[in-house]
């Protein structure tokens, strides 16, 4: 039962991806799937219960992501001194695993190809495109170097700014892999962006 569950979700999130949320019924899961829409019912309720499970599932994912790699699991005012203590060591590489994950693994490609889709159709959509991909990495960076620069790990600058100019290129280079597939090139890329970035803002 869990197999069928875990293919549901997985054939869905293909489908979102391929053809746009608005647009998949649970008919088209099903048929995809070879199965009735009866059977797909006895494990999600509806479509909108199979997309809150691939949110779930995608929020779970980014928690153990930034457990594993010692980065704050929840916003800063849940755990600011998670933040306070966080190394620009461990800021660099979880930066250029996350060019990795969004690009390689195929749960967080589809998922990102599927809010990038229905990002101008639905208001829903566009808020957690922007918490996932735009505004809310940039806040999460945004608080890092504020804390580093109260430390005096980074020289005295405005936070935000340092987010933006640090952010932009991860989310730039993303964005070029769905048209060139060029991955190793743009990890080295992104690799020198962050080098560079250090050097020129650490005390």
């Amino acid at each position: 039962m869990a197999d069928t569950k875990e293919k549901i979700l997985l054939t869905a999130l293909q489908l979102f991806a391929r053809d746009g949320y608005e647009a998949v019924s649970v008919r088209n899961i099903a048929e995809e799937l070879g199965i009735t829409k009866g059977a797909l019912y006895r494990h999600y309720k509806n479509k909108r219960d199979i997309f809150d499970s691939i949110v779930d599932r995608m929020i779970q994912i980014d928690a153990q992501r930034a457990k594993e790699f010692q980065m704050p699991t929840e916003q800063y005012d849940k755990m600011s001194d998670s933040y306070a203590n966080t190394s620009l060591e461990d800021i660099e590489k979880f930066t250029i695993e996350q060019l990795k994950f969004w690009t390689e693994d195929s749960f967080a490609l589809l998922f990102r190809r599927m809010l990038t889709l229905e990002q101008y159709r639905n208001a829903e959509m566009a808020e957690l495109y922007s918490q996932c991909i735009v505004e809310g990495p940039v806040s999460y960076m945004e608080d890092l170097f504020r804390e580093l620069t109260k430390k005096g790990v980074l020289k005295e600058e405005n936070p935000r700014q340092l987010a933006v100019e640090y952010y932009a290129p991860l989310f730039l280079l993303v964005n070029m892999f769905d048209n060139n597939r060029e991955n190793e090139e743009y990890v080295q890329i992104l690799r020198n962006h962050t080098k560079r970035f250090i050097q020129n803002h650490k005390k």
